[in-house]
């Protein structure tokens, strides 16, 4: 169920987290340092972010706050959606 209504553009971030237990995968997207939401938040988007480009890379991506029952908030944004590479 959406926590916020509207979509907001963020600033994410591929890393790797230190633990993958109950992860998918190596590499994760997170909203950088400094952006409207907390680093430790989830973030559903395009593979591509994870897979395509080196560790590291920044991108802006439309995001809108969520929330899963049992599963707590995450950011969603549909792998259909376009993306700028910001570095």
């Amino acid at each position: 169920m959406a926590k916020i209504s509207n979509y907001v553009y963020v600033v994410v971030e591929s890393y790797k987290p230190a633990s993958t237990s109950g992860l998918h995968g190596d590499v994760h997207i997170r909203p950088i340092k400094g952006e409207q939401f907390p680093q430790n938040i989830k973030v559903q988007c395009s593979k591509d972010l994870s897979k395509k480009y080196p560790l590291g890379t920044k991108f802006k991506i439309q995001v809108k706050l969520t929330d899963r029952e049992g599963s707590g908030e995450y950011l969603y944004s549909s792998y259909k959606w376009p993306y700028d590479v910001i570095e």
